[in-house]
């Protein structure tokens, strides 16, 4: 499916992208084995929330034939119960703690934002620039609103997306450094009436209750900023967009990048997807993200490219489950977004490459962290020093043991729990969004055999003391070996003294 309409100022600055003598230059050194590389990822989207992985009313047809065609990852992580950290673990390879870019107080980044993505940072498109990709983003960046933090200015060629979460400009509510202010001077009811206005409005969304910008950036050709946008377009624009960058690029390796915005709250979709899922408005949003998968991989099939192409799709964290009806679930996992239990951060991921991958469902230990170094050990590239993640493709292709057999839980800049082999070991346990339980510290910590208990229910430390001994000696080896740095979402606060 061909765009009916693209901007102008996005055309043109493509065309230079890809038709630069930079670009044909690299290119032409680059085998026709590079693989391309598409990442899509959904916003908010739970590990219950697909057909393949048990929702009985949500119809997702095109995602669950990439499972069956495909390999469907059980255990799968992001490194961050929340979106933007969640985001550039992705990005980076690298946990956030590692990078700075999470906060202790403030959990993302939100709009006006001084700071955003570092220049120190390298990112996987700029990484994958080096070996000959062109690199396109096509939805949520949510790593800084300021130009020089635009995903153009860290090796992305393109982007036509929003700068942060669809909900971050309410009409008529005063911006966030002002919020912060009124809770620096005590005016709560001020506070709690404003925030006393938002669920009747997250429950029945409307167009003019938010201010939503999108961007339109070339690498070398500026940008431009559409604001209001009509959200009811977002995914088919996104798609649309995804799928050009595709046709003018089919004879290089190339970097898809589609952050969806949805299922993320408030919850918008097309005339065409409106009413039609027996999920009501969430199934509807989560339809159309399938309708948007499905016209990827057709396009990748009619360039000729789809056995050229990995295709990973996966979600930023767990479902925001106060949200109630508007937001999704965890299936049999327990708990949601920003919590550190298994339902919010185990997401539903898919790897789909025709040819290349045999179809199966990988039980085995992987997260987002690891896309770049896998990304980067496809492309024949070695740029992968002071990544946290590992090189997935011996999975992927040769069906063996994944390099990866732990896992650590930060929320924030603090180590909540520790994954080793089917073993989890908590040390603090807190719900999310001022849901039980409160911040613990446990004087023991909580174990978990998640094989045979994935909703964690059932606390065998005290018979497994040897697992708990293994598990805190892991703890011990990854504290040693990793500097935490300081908290970037963090500095903003600093701006208000």
């Amino acid at each position: 499916m061909r765009p009916a309409i693209v901007s102008f100022l996005f055309l043109f600055s493509s065309f230079l992208v890809s038709c630069s003598p930079a670009r044909d230059s690299i290119a032409a050194d680059v085998t026709k084995q590079s693989p391309n590389i598409v990442i899509l990822f959904a916003d908010d989207l739970g590990y219950g929330d697909l057909g393949s992985f048990g929702h009985p009313y949500i119809r997702t047809p095109e995602l669950d034939e990439l499972a069956r065609l495909g390999q469907r990852w059980t255990d799968f992580y992001v490194a961050s119960p929340v979106c933007s950290p969640s985001r550039a673990a992705l990005l980076t390879g690298r946990l956030p703690v590692r990078s700075g870019l999470y906060g202790d107080l403030i959990r993302v980044y939100f709009p006006d934002e001084p700071g955003g993505f570092p220049d120190s940072e390298v990112s996987i498109a700029q990484a994958l620039k080096e070996s000959g990709y062109a690199t396109g983003i096509f939805g949520k960046w949510h790593l800084g609103d300021a130009e020089h933090a635009y995903p153009t200015q860290h090796g992305f060629d393109e982007w036509l997306g929003v700068p942060y979460s669809n909900d971050m400009n309410w009409v008529g509510e005063p911006p966030f450094d002002e919020m912060r202010a009124m809770a620096a001077r005590g005016e709560v009811e001020a506070r709690a009436e404003i925030y006393g206005k938002r669920p009747a409005r997250y429950a029945e969304p409307k167009l003019e209750y938010f201010n939503s910008p999108l961007v339109t950036s070339s690498a070398i050709a500026g940008s431009s900023i559409e604001q209001p946008t009509d959200q009811t377009t977002l995914t088919k624009r996104y798609t649309e967009a995804a799928i050009d960058f595709i046709e003018r690029n089919a004879q290089n390796p190339f970097l898809v990048y589609v952050p969806y915005t949805m299922p993320h709250t408030p919850l918008f979709r097309s005339s065409e997807f409106a009413g039609t899922s027996i999920g009501g408005r969430y199934g509807d949003v989560v339809e159309e993200i399938d309708w948007s998968v499905g016209q990827i991989r057709r396009s990748l099939e009619e360039q000729g490219l789809a056995e050229n192409t990995l295709i990973v799709f996966s979600s930023d964290n767990g479902p925001w489950l106060t949200m109630n009806e508007e937001g999704g679930r965890a299936g049999l996992l327990k708990m949601g977004k920003g919590s550190t239990f298994e339902g919010g951060v185990r997401v539903p991921t898919i790897f789909y490459w025709p040819g290349q991958i045999e179809p199966g469902i990988v039980s085995e230990i992987g997260s987002t962290l690891d896309l770049f170094a896998t990304a980067m050990g496809l492309a024949g590239s070695d740029n992968q020093s002071g990544v946290d993640g590992f090189d997935l493709s011996s999975v992927l292709l040769e069906g063996g043991d994944s390099p990866r057999t732990e896992m650590p839980y930060y929320r924030g800049g603090q180590l909540y729990a520790y994954r080793q082999g089917p073993w989890k070991l908590h040390f603090i346990v807190e719900g999310a969004y001022r849901q039980a339980p409160v911040k613990t510290e446990l004087a023991e910590p909580e174990l978990y055999n998640l094989h045979r208990d994935p909703s964690e229910r059932f606390d065998v430390a005290s018979s497994n003391p040897e697992v708990v001994a293994s598990i805190l000696a892991a703890v011990e080896h990854h504290q040693a070996n990793l500097a935490i740095a300081p908290p970037l979402f963090d500095v903003r606060l600093g701006l208000q003294q």
